[in-house]
């Protein structure tokens, strides 16, 4: 379970009592665009100012992670859209990046970033462009600028010979404007002694090491590689003794023990430090170098594993040279050249299926990473490059016990000192992930659950089963006080669930960060997972996403009053399948509320189709939301829900109950017999019942999609018919020609409603009329003949209505139309 963390708030804000309701939540939906400035020194207190939009009732600050006490939050009296607040950060809150939200009476914002590092800070001053004009700073400092467009930015440093040099930047990963940093550090004479652009262990921000060659001064330059930059252009520049590693090796260690790490690269020779690894897998651990010279700003990323590691043995170029390794551990290794390949030689059993991954990218190694599986006779078995990402991964089940070989390269022959991999095998293991679908792309909409009091929330829940089946149940063991969970078990077919959230009219206006756990239906299958949201920070073109941020809480809180409350009429009646409905959604306003409100329904069961939004009117009271459900609709009672937003001094959301919606079989089929017609005329089309669900009264069937001039009546029926006739009649102006899209609608009266569903599909042909024959000779006078005996009357000769009417029966009954 992961621990919670909440900001200790000594700042309430206060509003007079006597405000109006629209006023009390004039600043509903907050949202935040990011905090300046970008970060702080630990151990410090900080000024911190909150840029977004409706933050004037912001009362808390939300922290995913220890180290921060927050007080004297305040609005800006100028500004509705800013608040500040004074951060104190403990002298041992973890370097990096950390997430915030701000909660205000009214919502709960976006999360943003603020980061934390070691050393005093400093403002950048210009002018500082130009290679004579530096700006000096002292080691171990932190510089705070911005770039401006085509602007370079230089520093100057003094240093003895011998002495490391290092500068890392915070660029991209400020996610304030997509600043793509260059740095260099330059010696007296302005040659170029390092330089980086895109750094893979920082994806596209930079750090550089460099020994002083002999005492003097040295200048880092900070410039956009493209020479760009506007005003929200802002870095974070370290610069100072520290060791900046660029790999860790091996790149993961077993779960609760002390592991051995060589730390490597950007002036870093072979730096062995011991670390105790916690004892629960962290997706975001971390290992930060450290020595003489200080602790690198940011640390290396590190996986944790259940098993122990097995390092490669060089050299190991070939299947005779293989490392030997045993399993369940960890392969680790270096490319260490160009051209380099690495083999392992492990035992397989017999009907044993592994997951066979390996990490190097998301380890933020520059390896790209190729792996093949070998037999005892150097057969490849199974291959893969890119199934994670650049990493690889494939499945493989042993065919029998024996000697298997794994080889690693890199995909464009490169190598080097921290191209670095590890390859994790595990059996198939099932698990559990959990998520609130995007309501907008790249938004964090509705991705937190605000309760206003007294009234509903609701999101849709998805999970992500992997390796495993059945229903799933949410655990609303740590909501908080005065909220409730409605939520039925998600189905074992289905992937998302409706929830939702109830706060009670006298819950307190607060809020916290929790886990929003869910588990297998079955106790006996000990199968949990947790909530996770990823915010995308920085897009560039073609949407490639530089910079997120994942979190595994989720805000709840409870806000003030709104002044409308949403209903479903739950229907009487169920949807039928191939059938529509038009569901009842009523509203109950406050005085003085008039606002029109937008429904929408985001929980469709299977096969049930809904409009994107529905708008019930400024100064209505209802509306009706058009569902329908296709032939293959799953029948069963679903429980749905509608979401409504309405302008309360920014979006509010609630939502209505949870209510039952049924979606049955259809009815009734019809077979439709196919007839022609001349224009002008009648004709008939005949129609065989087929009862499926028996029902109570008189319906009525509708012939739909006749072509213009063309008529026909509705019919009544009950669950004793079998066969029905609509007369068709035809203007000599109806359309010639083949007319295939007549289907019928059937409406059946049900505890006071009405079910409508289609069935049945038929051809009409409208013919145009044989003209008469011209010039007919008239016919001979009759003669009379004598009386004949008296013969049998030969049969009655059929008109033509009667022999299409024939026809069809004939045809319904051989089972043809």
């Amino acid at each position: 379970m992961l621990q919670k963390y909440r900001s200790v708030c000594t700042g309430i804000l206060t509003i007079a009592l006597s405000l109006v309701l629209v006023d009390l939540a004039g600043a509903a939906d907050p949202s935040l665009n990011y905090v300046r400035p970008r970060g702080g020194q630990r151990g410090t207190e900080v000024s911190l100012t909150f840029i977004g939009a409706r933050l004037s009732d912001a009362v808390e600050i939300l922290s995913y992670k220890k180290g921060f006490e927050f007080k004297e939050i305040k609005p800006n009296s100028k500004n509705a859209n800013v608040c500040t607040a004074i951060v104190k950060i403990a002298p041992d809150c973890d370097l990096g990046e950390h997430t915030f939200q701000v909660r205000t009476k009214s919502g709960v914002s976006d999360y943003k970033t603020f980061w934390v590092g070691q050393f005093p800070e400093v403002a950048e001053k210009e002018p500082n462009s130009e290679f004579e004009t530096p700006q000096p700073i002292e080691l171990n400092q932190t510089v705070t600028g911005v770039i401006q467009n085509e602007d370079v930015d230089h520093f100057v440093v003094t240093a003895k010979k011998g002495q490391r040099i290092s500068a890392e930047i915070e660029g991209v990963r400020l996610a304030t404007t997509l600043l793509d940093p260059y740095l260099a550090i330059l010696d007296e004479k302005r040659f170029e002694l390092k330089a980086e652009d895109d750094l893979p262990l920082l994806r596209n921000d930079s750090a550089i090491s460099v020994i002083a060659p002999a005492d003097g001064k040295y200048t880092i330059l900070v410039r956009d590689s493209s020479y760009g930059g506007n005003g929200a252009a802002f870095y974070r520049l370290h610069v100072g003794t520290y060791p900046r590693p660029t790999a860790v090796y091996p790149a993961g260690g077993q779960l609760a023990s002390k592991q051995k790490v060589t730390f490597k690269g950007n002036t870093v020779d072979n730096l062995v430090q011991e670390f105790q690894l916690p004892d629960k897998p962290n997706d975001e651990f971390e290992l930060f170098a450290s020595d003489a010279g200080g602790s690198a700003p940011s640390g290396n990323v590190f996986r944790l594993f259940p098993h122990g590691n097995s390092m490669e043995q060089e050299p190991n170029n070939e299947f005779k040279q293989a490392s030997p390794a045993t399993l369940p551990n960890a392969f680790n290794g270096i490319i260490e050249k160009e051209g380099d390949i690495d083999y392992f030689k492990f035992q397989g059993k017999k009907g044993q299926t592994l997951e066979i991954e390996c990490y190097a990218r998301r380890v933020r190694s520059p390896l790209d990473p190729v792996m093949y599986l070998y037999d005892a006779k150097s057969k490849r078995v199974a291959s893969n490059d890119d199934s994670r990402g650049p990493d690889s991964y494939f499945r493989y089940k042993f065919p029998a016990d024996g000697d298997y070989y794994l080889s690693i390269t890199d995909h464009l022959s490169r190598g080097g000192a921290d191209f670095v991999y590890r390859v994790e095998m595990l059996p198939v293991s099932p698990s559990l992930e959990l998520g609130i679908p995007r309501n907008a792309r790249y938004s964090q909409e509705r991705q937190r659950i605000v309760v206003a009091k007294g009234n509903r929330f609701a999101v849709v829940v998805s999970a992500k089963r992997t390796n495993f089946g059945g229903e799933i149940v949410l655990d609303s063991s740590n909501l908080p006080k005065g909220i409730k969970m409605v939520a039925e078990p998600m189905a074992a077919n289905l992937t998302t669930m409706p929830v939702v959230f109830e706060a009670a009219a006298d819950a307190a206006v607060e809020g916290e960060l929790i886990a929003l756990t869910g588990r297998h239906a079955d106790p006996k299958q000990k199968i949990e997972g947790v909530f996770k949201n990823r915010a995308d920070l920085v897009r560039v073109r073609n949407n490639q996403l530089l910079w997120m941020k994942d979190v595994a809480q989720i805000p709840v809180a409870v806000v003030e009053e709104l002044p409308f409350k949403l209903d479903i009429v739950e229907p009487k009646a169920p949807l039928a399948r191939s059938g529509s409905m038009q569901l009842k959604v009523v509203v109950t306003r406050k005085e003085g509320f008039d606002e029109p409100i937008t429904l929408q329904f985001p929980f469709r069961p299977p096969g049930v189709g809904a409009s994107s939004r529905v708008t019930i009117p400024k100064g209505k009271n209802e509306a009706f939301y058009p569902l329908n459900a296709n032939s293959k609709a799953e029948i069963k009672k679903w429980k749905v829900f509608v979401i409504g937003s309405a302008n309360v001094g920014g979006n509010a959301w609630v939502s209505s109950q949870l209510a039952n919606l049924e979606v049955s079989d259809s009815f009734v089929d019809l077979q439709l017999a196919r007839t022609a017609v001349e224009q002008g005329k009648e004709t008939e089309i005949l129609c065989k019942v087929s009862m499926k669900n028996p029902f109570e009264g008189d319906a009525k069937i509708k012939l739909v999609g006749l072509p213009p001039k063309v008529t026909t009546e509705d019919i009544s029926f009950n669950k004793e018919s079998k066969e029905l006739i609509f007369k068709v009649k035809t203007d000599p102006a109806s359309p010639q020609g083949r007319h295939k899209s007549l289907f019928c609608q059937v409406e059946i009266p049900m505890n006071g409603e009405t079910v409508v569903h289609t069935t049945g599909r038929t051809e009409l042909r409208i013919d145009k009329p044989l003209p008469p024959k011209k010039d007919e000779p008239a016919k001979p006078k009759a003669v009379a003949k004598k009386a004949e005996p008296k013969k049998e009357a030969p049969p009655k000769r059929l008109t033509r209505l009667e022999q299409l009417r024939l026809e069809a029966k004939k045809r319904l009954e051989s089972g043809t139309k």
